[in-house]
């Protein structure tokens, strides 16, 4: 039986840079164990081959949601990374912190040194910015390169002169001072190439002796003794393999992110005695595991486009072959591209004092408004979708088969809030595709279609094509012992048990006003402190007149 000082499972975003910083001490030894294979496949460094990726079982989780009160009787597709870098292998590469209000809103929900002027510094020592930005936002000396798309569009461009003729101003940098505003995108891509949690701080960890990194390695079970989490059992291969057991002197760290983790807890006996009782799993010890899941659910508008070429005809044919050429080349064109290009955010009405809706922009359509496959017409989509949605949701075992995908349900609008909301973000969508800049090219607004004016005609609408935006979290959430619906404490140890940690996007108490990715990395930098039993970095300094 092998033995390490840690033992982190899930090589995704936030194990990967967990296993960079706690390498750093010679004197331990880190075990990751990832479910899925190396990040071999030239599809994962290759940013256009998000769409392929996107459906790829060998390296996707590829989970199917439940059918939820307002999806139109659909089940959605409900991709998660299964490969070195997990998720920020697979994404759509956006680098989106979200507003001050979202982590301050966090630390007065008693999780002390969470606030904004608390993570800052964490994103900042994160970050390798390239391009604008001040420095008393953004980090210039990370592993994490981040650069503004450089793709110039005459769609992209009339779009955001549209909203500015709407009041929405132009904003050089949303992860700055103010989020407000619309710009092109930010994202994880250098020199043309998809910068993920493994390329940027796995891969060079790995060269460290003290770091074994085991792929094809599915956890079934953490192990126990008395209330100490002490190791953890996997299968080498999946279903069939080979059964293995590694033992953890420190610690236990569970990032298996929002829908792995809280399974993996439960199948160990960690969550509600009903469910466990009813799948023959002993208690080991009652907690709210896997309760309070949520996501950002976005209806598509899209129009039709005349007299100038989208995605939708750049990406076959003759003209593929020309944008091959240029990304083989000079690593640029239509192969370097994120599937979303420009960010907007803006308020549903007047009464929202910050900004309560992101959309985003792409000069391209998908067939059935579902992002993965490109329409042949001409087409351009507005995603919009609600930044803080008060639905909750769950994830729970669907069997005591460590093999078995759990039950997911997000229960999308189930909030009268963000019924409200997300009508008011498609009209929104809607009169940015109607600007007068985007006239030119606008032929006619193809769904939800002229006929859609009623606030309840709008709704319908959503819940006949409204997709995730693949950012769940919440499901083991951080908070004070004496609450009812926390799983870890502010040191993101699990409440009631020794050893054991939960590190990823499900300890988020509440969804942040943005895609997730950027914060799950922060989580796990400043994590890496508090295990180390190091001194939190200093507060960041920020007058309150700056940021919104």
């Amino acid at each position: 039986m092998d033995r390490f000082d840690y033992v982190i499972i899930g090589a995704g975003s936030a194990g990967c840079i967990l296993t960079s910083r706690l390498s750093e001490d010679p004197n331990v030894s880190v075990c990751v164990l990832e479910a899925g294979p190396s990040d071999w496949h030239p599809y994962i460094h290759l940013p256009a081959g998000f769409i392929k990726t996107f459906h790829m079982k060998s390296i996707n989780w590829a989970y199917q949601q439940e059918v939820g009160p307002y999806t139109g009787g659909r089940s959605i597709y409900a991709p998660r990374g299964k490969t070195l870098g997990g998720s920020s292998s697979i994404n759509g590469h956006i680098y989106n912190r979200g507003q001050r209000m979202d982590f301050d809103t966090w630390a007065q929900m008693g999780n002390r040194g969470w606030g904004y002027a608390d993570v800052l510094p964490y994103f900042k020592r994160l970050e390798k910015r390239v391009g604008e930005g001040d420095s008393t936002f953004r980090g210039r000396d990370g592993n994490l390169t981040v650069t503004t798309m450089d793709w110039r569009d005459p769609l992209c461009e009339a779009f955001m002169e549209g909203a500015v003729s709407l009041g929405i101003p132009r904003n050089p940098d949303y992860n700055g001072a103010k989020q407000e505003g619309v710009s092109y995108c930010q994202r994880t891509i250098d020199k043309g190439l998809r910068v993920s949690g493994s390329t940027a701080f796995l891969k060079p960890a790995m060269k460290r002796p003290n770091v074994h990194v085991h792929t094809h390695a599915h956890a079934t079970e953490i192990i126990f003794e008395g209330k100490r989490a002490v190791g953890v059992r996997y299968t080498k291969g999946g279903r069939g393999g080979t059964p293995v057991e590694v033992r953890a002197n420190k610690e236990v760290i569970l990032s298996g992110g929002t829908y792995n983790s809280p399974q993996l807890l439960q199948l160990s006996g960690v969550g509600s005695p009903d469910l466990l009782n009813a799948h023959g799993i002993q208690v080991r010890h009652a907690l709210p595991v896997g309760e309070g899941l949520q996501d950002h659910y976005a209806p598509r508008t899209v129009a039709r486009v005349k007299d100038i070429k989208t995605i939708n005809e750049l990406r076959r044919g003759f003209s593929l072959w020309i944008e091959a050429l240029k990304w083989a080349t000079a690593r640029r064109g239509l192969l370097s591209l994120s599937p979303t290009m420009v960010y907007c955010f803006w308020h549903s009405g007047e009464s929202a004092d910050s900004s309560d809706l992101q959309l985003t922009f792409t000069p391209a359509s998908y067939k059935e408004g579902v992002q993965g496959q490109l329409e042949d017409e001409p087409g351009m989509t507005v995603a919009s979708w609600q930044q803080r949605p008060e639905s909750r949701g769950y994830v729970r075992i669907r069997s005591n088969d460590p093999f078995a995908a759990p039950i997911i349900q997000t229960n999308y609008l189930d909030a009268e809030l963000d019924r409200r909301v997300i009508v008011g973000g498609m009209k929104l969508a809607r009169n940015l595709l109607k600007s007068a800049p985007l006239s030119p090219y606008y032929a006619y607004e193809d769904f939800p279609g002229p006929n859609v004016n009623t606030d309840d005609e709008f709704l319908h609408a959503a819940t006949e094509r409204g997709t995730t935006t693949f950012h769940p979290g919440c499901t083991c959430r951080m908070g004070p012992a004496d609450s009812s619906w926390a799983v870890v404490d502010d040191q993101l140890r699990v409440h009631g048990l020794e050893g054991l940690r939960v590190i990823d996007a499900s300890v988020m108490p509440r969804m942040i006003s943005a895609n997730l990715n950027a914060s799950t990395m922060m989580i796990a930098d400043r994590a890496s402190d508090l295990i180390r039993g190091k001194a939190p970095m200093e507060a960041a300094r920020i007058p309150d007149a700056v940021v919104a």
